[in-house]
């Protein structure tokens, strides 16, 4: 059964899946007060052992197994995304709180089937991690909020990485199933230009790129948002490994570690598929660090306010306005991950209402499904899942 609002008691909590996604969450969920990491499920018994070696939880080769274990009552869900469904039905069955991977499904209909489902069983479901829980684009949305800077008219992100060529399952290169880079990076910049936007994005123009015949996968895109206030926003990713964003972000990385370019270590295509899941597999081991001195930067992000500008720094935020420029330097203490877990704790005791939410999930699966039907039709394509922020005019509403 569900979680009581308001229990004192950690959340015993389970993760389905421990390749780097469910891994990077181990450290958050040993800090966190809150919960308490009782089980993991994953089919491969070696992977499985490593992962919880020295760990007080119980292991499972399969998520329906690990949903049976005593006093569970909560689950993240990591496994691949066409498997969310059927992972997040389950969850739903046995009556536990939800969070789930983005993207959170390969198709909307499945999306609101998950919607639907949670709703049914009084569960909470939340869709993330994605880079707009990073701590900078949270102070970005409090200043927003204040609003001293007036109105949201732009926001404008890019990043540039070696996407493509990074150790892949095939799954991750197929856009039937969610891979590429419009429906895997894709929903970390539309779920980050729609919390800076409020979130009621209304129509998406799009083109998407498929630019090395020998490792076919969309890997690149360019995506404009018009929003139903007015405001506007591109979106512009590029996974090809020529040129980083890094160059853009004070060699800053996107898990907040300085990389000048002497240091910097692109991926070179895969071999072959054995080759391949083996090299992922060695990599899910560090590739998401637990900790960084230095704020996270998923590309560059710029928020034009009708009264002055905000970008990242190193240390935290710049602001830039008639007067000039200020620093805003925000603690680096906390992972995005941390944050994850808070919002899923304050989600579950009832102390604060989630933002990240099903409805909001299924808006940005929403986004991405749009930006590749709009590059695939050439016309601008009209939005009808999106919702805004909690207490916002017409918040959880769709338009």
């Amino acid at each position: 059964m569900a979680t009581p609002r308001n229990t004192a008691a950690p959340v015993a909590i389970g993760i389905a899946g421990l390749g780097a996604a469910g891994r990077a969450f181990l450290p958050a969920i040993a800090r966190h007060p809150g919960f308490r990491l009782a089980a993991a499920a994953e089919p491969s018994a070696q992977v499985r052992a490593e992962a919880l070696a020295g760990l007080d939880a119980k292991g499972y080769d399969s998520v329906q197994a690990m949903l049976a274990h005593p006093g569970l009552q909560a689950v993240y869900i990591a496994t691949p995304t066409a498997l969310h469904p059927q992972h997040v039905l389950q969850a739903c069955a046995a009556g536990v709180h939800i969070l789930v991977e983005k993207p959170m499904a390969t198709g909307l209909d499945d999306a609101r089937t998950m919607v639907q489902a949670a709703q049914r069983a009084g569960v909470i479901m939340l869709v993330g991690h994605s880079h707009s829980y990073d701590m900078p684009i949270h102070a970005m949305r409090r200043i927003i909020d204040e609003g001293g800077l007036g109105r949201v008219r732009m926001v404008n992100t890019w990043c540039y990485t070696d996407w493509v060529y990074r150790p892949r399952r095939p799954d991750e290169l197929d856009e039937q199933q969610g891979g590429g880079v419009t429906y895997r990076q894709g929903s970390h910049q539309f779920d980050i230009i729609r919390l800076l936007c409020g979130g009621q994005a209304q129509s998406v123009r799009a083109r998407t790129f498929d630019m090395d015949t020998s490792r076919r996968v969309i890997g690149a895109h360019v995506a404009y948002l018009d929003f139903a206030d007015g405001a506007a926003a591109t979106a512009v990713y590029n996974g090809y490994g020529r040129f980083s964003s890094m160059d853009l972000t004070f060699d800053v990385s996107e898990w907040g570690h300085r990389q000048p370019p002497g240091s910097r270590r692109w991926a070179s295509p895969g071999a072959d598929p054995r080759a391949e899941l083996a090299a992922k597999q060695a990599r899910a081991r560090s590739a998401i660090p637990a900790d960084a001195p230095l704020q996270p930067f998923f590309g560059l992000t710029l928020v034009s306010c009708e009264g002055g500008d905000i970008r990242q720094s190193p240390q935290g935020l710049q602001v830039f306005t008639p007067h000039g420029a200020e620093e805003i330097s925000l603690p680096s203490d906390r992972s995005p991950r941390d944050l994850v877990m808070d919002e899923f704790h304050g989600a579950i005791t009832g102390r604060n209402p989630a933002i990240h939410n099903g409805h909001w999930g299924l808006a940005n699966l929403e986004v991405c499904a749009a930006a590749i039907e709009s590059s695939r039709t050439g016309a601008e394509v009209s939005l009808h899942e999106q919702v805004g922020l909690p207490g916002s005019h017409g918040s959880g509403q769709k338009k």
